[in-house]
């Protein structure tokens, strides 16, 4: 499974950005896509899911403010990051899980939240 993102990059404070992620390779048995985020010296934390019937999950630090959807017949989860805030800026990553519990991580893609 290999997962291409695009979007991030630079915005400031109360603006908007959006992620988009695209699935390929032998896909099955996905549980959930979505998107985790890990800021400078923090781990890795998961702040957005949706499972193929359109259940969603959001962090409690994004929750009203980030919107995450998906497209099964493209296998994209895209992700509209509204409101930000200068503790968003993180590197964000594209995820996958199987239902076998395995994780499939895309490369990262930066996001800048300037005050």
């Amino acid at each position: 499974v290999q997962l291409q993102a695009s979007g991030g990059g630079l915005v400031q404070a109360g603006g908007s950005v959006s992620l988009t992620c695209t699935a390929s390779g032998r896909i099955f048995d996905i549980d959930f896509m979505g998107w985790a985020r890990q800021g400078p010296g923090q781990q890795r934390d998961l702040v957005a899911s949706i499972t193929g019937r359109g259940r969603v999950n959001y962090a409690d630090s994004v929750k009203g403010r980030f919107t995450i959807s998906r497209d099964n017949g493209r296998n994209s989860v895209s992700l509209q990051m509204n409101s930000l805030k200068p503790e968003d800026t993180a590197i964000y990553y594209c995820a996958l899980r199987a239902l076998s519990r395995n994780y499939y991580w895309g490369r990262g893609t930066l996001v800048t939240v300037s005050s």
